[in-house]
């Protein structure tokens, strides 16, 4: 069995990872969107399915909000680390 080809380059280095806070909170304003509708095709009035959509989408800003703070570090941490290595990967 052969492995799959890949593409020129792709193993040069390292990846970049996930900005995972955005992919937290595009899940939540998707949870947010989707809690309403199944309430309301559950028999809930709009107006009651509003109540739990205000509450997460409280929820959801609150976490964002404590997700960027939590990631401030690391970034600062990564970007000071690329910063010392030159061009050759080699520490200045």
């Amino acid at each position: 069995m052969s492995a799959a080809p890949t593409a020129p380059g792709a193993l040069a280095g390292p990846a970049e990872p996930a900005d995972s806070a955005s992919d937290v909170v595009r899940w939540a304003a998707f949870g947010c969107l989707l809690v309403p509708v199944v309430v309301v095709v559950f028999g809930t009035s709009v107006g009651g399915a509003a109540v739990p959509a205000l509450a997460l989408v409280a929820v959801t800003a609150v976490c964002r909000l404590l997700l960027r703070r939590a990631e401030r570090p690391l970034r600062a941490r990564r970007t000071g680390a690329r910063g010392a290595l030159d061009g050759g990967g080699r520490r200045r």
